[in-house]
């Protein structure tokens, strides 16, 4: 469903009432196409403290294809190096760094901060590392003109090259609709890339819920960057599995995801050459308050969002179907962070998925070489929220610090980076896809 006030507020009357009445000033974000793979502009790298990673990260901002220029006047992107703050009076530094440059960063910028694990030996340097945290939250919902701040924690020790892949991410148009996150990074080394461009050329990746809306955009960008995709869902909605399958030259598989043999049957659909990259997107609503609930609306929203993605996981994973090197990525929600009103069966199923990637992810990649993530959207445009009603509807789209409801491709583009071969040093995370929404913020 089109957003009319975006639209609004991108012409001059509409920007001049919006104004004057004190209402949000969206952007129209820049995400990514053919003709606008990457931001447009400069790179500007700064340092706070004395840092000990120097050289790995130029070499990792230079694999981003942006220009780093030290002295960009209206840099696309800043990347703030603040691994060596120990200490309370070492965040001067990072005032110092970014209080003359972050106003002229050009509109739909990204800011990147690097830090590092907070220790748990050194008080005085967990409180410098976390403030970090503190302040990027801040400073993404300051930024406005539809620009994100991140930041990313690279322990001591880290692979060379484990950062690439995350910071060609954040700081691209693939990026738009995900601001205010905390990634921490492993120290686990990535894995060969032979083209960048179409990074899981040769992997095989299956996607539930694909027949549309999020599904269907995530097989969509994931063929796009050269997977076979398999599509799965109900067999209810095979026609238009169907239809997403040959749009994409993919291979559909109707298939009800609570069923008993369900990963007997992907594991024969991937045959003879495995599973490189699951994606459980499945998911129902059956919302209504406790008191209000009987227990087959609990049951089947347990069953469908949380216990057929633990099932499946752990026999594809035992069977060896999920090969080396595979990813793992589930969808939780921001419902399952912050609560909801009317869904306390669909919150429990999002937070059970939080937990199944938190605990999972470490084990699933000493024992298997898997890596477990999951995406966690907040308000995004599909036909399931336009039928909201129209004031709680225009809430949920402007309650972020980007004052916009997100779109399908979102969700796909922060997939699609966790399944990169590349990724592997990212693990065991959940990545809010909401805009830096302020609910559970």
């Amino acid at each position: 469903m089109a957003d009319r006030y975006l639209h609004l507020t991108g012409t001059a009357p509409g920007r001049f009432l919006t104004r004057r009445l004190g209402l949000p000033q969206p952007a129209a974000l820049r995400r990514w196409s053919l003709e606008t793979p990457r931001l447009d502009g400069p790179l500007l790298h700064l340092t706070a403290g004395d840092s000990a990673i120097t050289d790995e990260l130029a070499k990792a901002l230079a694999a981003t294809g942006l220009t780093v220029d030290a002295q960009a006047a209206r840099p696309a992107g800043i990347v703030l190096d603040a691994t060596g703050v120990t200490s309370a009076r070492g965040l001067a530094e990072v005032h110092a760094a970014l209080h003359p440059v972050v106003r002229s960063q050009a509109p739909g910028g990204r800011i990147v901060v690097i830090g590092t694990p907070p220790s748990s030996e050194d008080h005085h340097q967990a409180a410098a590392q976390q403030a970090l945290e503190g302040f990027v939250r801040s400073l993404g919902k300051e930024t406005g003109r539809g620009s994100t701040a991140q930041l990313v924690r690279i322990p001591a020790g880290a692979a060379p090259g484990a950062a690439e892949s995350t910071l060609r991410f954040l700081l691209s148009p693939r990026s738009a609709y995900v601001s205010g996150q905390v990634i921490e990074l492993t120290t686990a080394a990535p894995d060969p890339e032979a083209d960048r461009d179409a990074p899981l050329t040769g992997r095989t990746a299956l996607v539930t819920g694909a027949a549309r809306g999020i599904g269907a955009s995530v097989a969509s960008v994931l063929a796009r960057d050269g997977a076979h995709v398999i599509v799965l869902d109900v067999p209810q909605a095979q026609d238009d599995l169907v239809r997403t399958a040959d749009r994409l030259g993919a291979t559909a598989l109707p298939l009800d995801i609570t069923a008993p043999d369900a990963a007997a049957r992907i594991a024969a659909a991937a045959a003879p050459d495995g599973l490189d990259i699951l994606v459980h997107n499945a998911g129902i609503t059956r919302d209504r308050r406790l008191a209000n609930m009987p227990a087959e609306r609990w049951a089947q929203v347990i069953d469908v969002n949380l216990d057929s993605v633990l099932r499946t996981t752990d026999e594809l994973l035992t069977s060896g179907a999920l090969n080396r090197g595979g990813r793992v990525v589930a969808t939780a929600s921001i419902a399952g962070i912050a609560g909801n009103n009317g869904q306390t069966n669909y919150a429990a199923s999002k937070a059970g998925v939080i937990g199944l990637v938190r605990s999972l992810g470490p084990r699933a990649a000493a024992e298997h070489g898997v890596t477990v993530n999951a995406v966690a959207p907040g308000f995004i445009e599909t036909k399931m929220t336009a039928a909201v009603p129209l004031f709680i509807r225009e809430a949920g789209r402007r309650m972020n610090s980007l004052s916009q409801g997100g779109l399908p491709v979102d969700v796909a583009e922060a997939v699609a980076w966790f399944a990169q071969p590349g990724s592997a040093a990212v693990n065991g995370q959940v990545l809010r896809v909401c805009g830096q929404s302020l609910l559970g913020a």
